[in-house]
């Protein structure tokens, strides 16, 4: 072997014991100082009740949801560690509070991490932000599955935020079946489930994904989990992470960013 092999075998080395610096050096793109919410909202003046804000098209307009159309069914936000998940999920209390009064529209929250969910006790549109394996989660489930059974015609929506859905479908047999149960027949029933779900985690959970007609992306950087997912063309490795989303909309993509919480 000339001394020039061992020099590239040397450098090879090098370059391995260097990977992860590197791969974390390309994710790095700062999110940019995009305007408080209060801002946002302010600016795009009063909308119609059944709307629930989730950010703001390259267009500047505002991408809603229509709560009282079950048609896009659950939602499920998908990407990989500090994509920005959890602040979408904080995006949507927010704009639940400030667009809503309690009686349109209640959000409860399912998460491994309360502490990050300390700000929104306060929340009157708040119903309570649940430990998941904490006795309360499963009560919380429980409830939501009885008060959607009866509710045929009251015109109050109600949000479950779940903050990781592997850990929420490893809580006891009978609340999974409630949420699985949710999970099919919620959004009719004006129960929305919107649940956020590690990309690293994808196969594991495969058996769930098709219960979400819905799906957003954040930023993902693996080039198998895009395939897995089919959004070759969504541009996911692009996005800044914890400010810019996508999701499908027909044959097109659609991209928005997320206000400030401030």
């Amino acid at each position: 072997m000339s001394e020039n092999d061992n020099r590239y075998e040397l450098w090879m080395e090098a370059y391995a014991d260097l990977q992860p610096e590197i791969e974390a050096a390309r994710r790095l793109n700062p999110a940019p100082d995009t305007p408080l919410l209060d801002q946002v909202l302010t600016g795009f003046g009063p909308m119609p009740e059944e709307a629930l804000f989730l950010g703001v098209a390259s267009d500047e307009l505002p991408v809603l949801l229509n709560l009282y159309d079950p048609q896009p069914g659950p939602l499920l936000i998908l990407g990989e560690p500090g994509a920005g998940k959890t602040s979408l999920l904080q995006t949507i209390a927010y704009g639940v509070e400030k667009m809503h009064e309690p009686e349109q529209v209640q959000f409860g929250v399912l998460t491994s991490h309360p502490d990050e969910w300390s700000d929104f006790e306060e929340i009157p549109n708040n119903v309570g932000v649940f430990p998941v394996h904490h006795r309360s989660a499963d009560d919380f489930i429980l409830s939501l599955a009885s008060w959607a059974h009866g509710n045929k015609s009251s015109k109050q929506s109600i949000l479950l935020l779940m903050d990781n859905l592997e850990a929420v479908v490893s809580m006891e047999a009978e609340t999974v079946q409630n949420l699985r149960w949710l999970l099919l027949r919620g959004p009719t029933r004006r129960v929305w489930p919107i649940t956020t779900l590690n990309s690293h985690r994808l196969d594991a959970m495969n058996p769930w994904l098709a219960a979400f007609r819905t799906q957003i992306f954040g930023r993902i950087q693996n080039p198998e989990h895009i395939r897995k997912l089919g959004a070759e063309g969504a541009g996911l490795r692009t996005l800044n992470a914890c400010s810019e989303f996508t999701l499908r909309e027909g044959n097109r993509w659609l991209k928005f960013w997320l206000p400030r919480q401030g």
